[in-house]
């Protein structure tokens, strides 16, 4: 079964959470990464509020795999800021293998910030976003 975005939107966040346990990692994306929050998933409310987070806020990720870090695209005028290290990791969610983006050496901004991304299938990774070690929000990327 092929996911697209508007799926993900739709489904709860325990369903969520059992698609990213069942992916792999996959390989750390290299180049542009379209984002989509997901924010209060499964409720009619999840694509108006990623609708309106992908206008005034965050557009998606700019990898750059060799040198294993990335930029996030954010504000309306597609500024390319707040640098991560990303890396092969444990999971905080299932300590199985995961991407991590790390900000914690790189951005005074989102020092406590900490995203796992893992392939739920070619070109759409599923992400999970820590503040410190609570879980805020998921996200996808389209690759």
């Amino acid at each position: 079964m092929t996911l697209a975005v508007a799926d993900l939107l739709k489904k709860s966040q325990s369903e969520l959470d059992d698609l990213f346990r069942a992916a792999r990692p996959g390989p750390i994306p290299d180049g542009e990464a379209k984002g989509t929050a997901i924010i209060a998933p499964g409720t009619a409310f999840s694509d108006e509020i990623a609708q309106v987070v992908s206008i005034f806020a965050w557009q998606g990720k700019v990898f750059d795999a060799e040198r294993g870090f990335l930029r996030n695209h954010i504000l309306p005028f597609g500024l390319k800021a707040i640098v991560a290290k990303v890396y092969m990791g444990p999971s905080w969610l299932d300590q199985n293998e995961c991407i991590v983006i790390d900000y914690s050496e790189t951005s005074l901004v989102a020092s406590r910030v900490r995203d796992e991304i893992r392939l739920i299938q070619p070109g759409l990774y599923l992400g999970k976003v820590y503040w410190g070690k609570s879980r805020l929000i998921d996200f996808a990327l389209e690759v």
